[in-house]
């Protein structure tokens, strides 16, 4: 069994485990390739800012992902929490960093409801004077 190190990150409505463990650099993404997966221009990168910002190198380890729910966007944001957060398990030396980048904060923001007499959250059926 190899040793890995788990962080769990969530996005609107996106929940992400990531695995870390040392490797050759593979990304894993729901059993596909990461490149696969996250296809869209600067997913990829944007999910892999947590080893630029500690100064490591993202070839050195391996990364398995389970990621549900959400779109796109969200789950892109819940990965690259999960990532940051198994960094700082990996060393807490990271934390700081990760902290200063604005990584480690969970972004809370999520779809307002929808209330009732209106077409959407806040969008109102159009005033008809007669």
């Amino acid at each position: 069994m190899t040793q890995y190190y788990e962080g769990i990150g969530r996005r609107k409505e996106s929940t992400a485990r990531v695995r870390l463990m040392s490797g050759n650099g593979k990304i894993t993404v729901n059993e596909k390739e990461g490149a696969v997966y996250f296809s869209r221009l600067g997913d990829l990168d944007d999910i892999l800012r947590a080893f630029s910002a500690t100064g490591q190198d993202a070839k050195q380890y391996d990364i398995t992902v389970k990621v549900n729910g959400g779109g796109v966007t969200g789950q892109t944001e819940a990965v690259r929490l999960g990532l940051a957060r198994a960094l700082v398990l990996l060393s807490g030396d990271n934390t700081a960093l990760l902290r200063k980048k604005g990584l480690l904060t969970r972004d809370a923001r999520i779809k307002e409801r929808k209330k009732p007499g209106l077409k959407k959250a806040r969008k109102a059926p159009t005033y008809t004077k007669r």
